[in-house]
């Protein structure tokens, strides 16, 4: 399940990438992104969430991200 789950949100993430122009027309500008980014900042913000949706999901299926948690916020969640 977790290799099929791997798959999805890579793939997604690279269909966000490679189709931003067509997402932003159908979703319009984002107000937050453009005021962040500068003018074009909806175009950013779909590069930027579909490298971290691509990236993630190779953090996740390795297991980096749970070291990651681990090392960072584990402290917090985790009983000892």
């Amino acid at each position: 399940m977790k290799i099929l789950t791997f798959f999805f949100f890579f793939a997604l993430g690279l269909v966000i990438m490679i189709y931003r122009e067509k997402i932003k027309q159908f979703t319009g500008t984002f107000a937050f992104a453009e005021s962040w980014f500068g003018t074009g900042g909806t175009y950013t913000f779909f590069i930027i969430f579909g490298f971290l949706l691509t990236v993630g999901s190779i953090f996740w299926v390795t297991g980096t991200l749970d070291g990651i948690f681990n090392a960072t916020l584990g402290r917090f969640f985790l009983s000892h």
